[in-house]
């Protein structure tokens, strides 16, 4: 190989060794960037870099470069092959991916074979692309739609942000890229055709370029009843808080105005605390005295509808609720009221 193994610090995609015991970096040779080699590095963070490093191999007329195994600690050349896009991105998606800051272990085969399978099994279309769907992992609201190709789904494996592909720029990009309302995706799902996908995270900030927290805002329902609307399309909890909220702002923006039961106990803390207390009594009684389900329901709903009151008071959205809940999810509720009282 003789000079061409010259390498250049010029390219941010982590990986790790093929041993799988400790990170590692993917370099280009300065020239000709025809070859690849794994050298020992800090992990850094993903970035359009690594895209833009993609794009500037030299493949040949197959779509191959020559890649070159080194070990990382004896710098012995162990095996030089050949590589596409797809083998490079495989690479750094299954060998170095986070969540946050904590890394994970490097996947043994039959995991990478089984990431494989399920890339290969996606329906794409003739171009190459699927749609994906970003849902909000604790409201459940659709926030946008877009497309993916294979790449924009392996990116969004390795960094853990939505990424897609423009048709019309016909290049990846990731949402949050320019405004930093980021999409952090926590799981993706496939649908049981295999044509469409879902991302499911949590959002940075609103994700809608038009400041709109999702980009669903125009019921058909409310046009064909009212004219045109913009109204966020929420499932019941939280079309609960928005009517919540509506009441809490009419109290500000014009005092009491039209009676109703949701200002009444906005302006009296001692009457919603007291109707919080004995809601969930009769929740607690449908046990006590094995009242029927129906019952229990409707108590609950109750005690839910009191307890979103007083969220509004405190100015406490429901969504920061079910997030304290998800983050519970992997800790036993002893360890977590302990640590409530560290």
């Amino acid at each position: 190989m003789g000079n061409s193994m010259v390498h250049s610090r010029q390219c941010s995609l982590p990986t790790r060794s093929l041993s799988g015991r400790n990170p590692a970096m993917l370099f280009s040779n300065g020239s000709g960037r025809r070859s690849v080699v794994a050298c020992s590095s800090k992990d850094l963070a993903f970035s359009a870099k690594v895209q833009k490093l993609f794009d500037s191999v030299k493949w040949d007329d197959k779509g191959l470069a020559v890649a070159i195994a080194q070990n990382v600690d004896t710098g012995a050349i162990l095996m030089q092959g050949f590589v596409n896009r797809d083998a490079l991105a495989t690479i750094w998606t299954l060998h170095f991916y986070s969540v946050g800051s904590v890394h994970r272990s490097p996947l043994i085969p039959s995991q990478i074979n089984g990431v494989q399978k399920l890339f290969d099994s996606v329906k794409w279309d003739d171009k190459g692309l699927a749609v994906a769907i970003a849902q909000n992992v604790d409201t459940g609201a659709i926030l946008m739609q877009g497309f993916v190709n294979r790449d924009a789904l392996a990116t969004t494996v390795s960094s853990r942000k939505a990424t897609f592909y423009s048709r019309s720029r016909s290049k990846l990009w990731t949402k949050g890229e320019t405004s930093m309302n980021f999409i952090n995706v926590h799981d993706i799902f496939l649908d049981c055709d295999r044509d469409s996908i879902i991302y499911l995270g949590e959002p940075d900030g609103p994700t809608c370029h038009s400041g709109a927290e999702t980009c669903y805002y125009t019921s058909v329902f409310s046009v064909l009843d009212e004219g045109e609307n913009n109204e966020l399309a929420l499932t019941t909890l939280f079309s609960l808080e928005s009517t919540i909220l509506q009441r809490k702002a009419e109290l500000s923006a014009q005092g009491v105005g039209k009676p109703s039961w949701t200002k009444k106990l906005l302006l009296d803390p001692a009457l919603l605390c007291s109707k919080i207390r004995e809601e969930a009594n009769e929740l607690c009684q449908t046990l006590e005295d094995n009242e029927v389900k129906s019952r229990a329901a409707s108590e609950m709903a109750d005690v839910l509808y009191h307890s979103m009151v007083l969220l509004a008071l405190k100015g406490v959205k429901i969504e920061d609720v079910l997030c304290k809940l998800r983050q519970r999810f992997t800790k036993s509720g002893i360890e977590e009221k302990m640590s409530r009282n560290s």
